[in-house]
């Protein structure tokens, strides 16, 4: 799985809003976020705010619709 460069603990946030690949299981983007989904673009890094944008653009071509997921401490 592809991580961002900002943490869950890093940005006080206590969900991941995860894309997964529709293609290759164990591959896709995770990005820290609300329980309701929203993730501060602020909060992440320029590579992170890339590949998130990237990962939204292509949903439904290459990656599942994003899944909100508690982080487990």
């Amino acid at each position: 799985m592809n991580a961002c460069q900002a943490t869950p603990s890093q940005t006080g946030a206590d969900h991941l809003l995860r894309f997964r690949s529709l293609f290759d299981e164990g591959r896709g983007f995770a990005f820290p976020c609300d329980a309701e989904g929203h993730v501060d673009l602020s909060a992440l890094s320029p590579r992170a705010l890339n590949n998130y944008l990237f990962a939204r653009t292509l949903i439904g071509r290459d990656f599942s619709t994003p899944a909100v997921e508690p982080v487990m401490h």
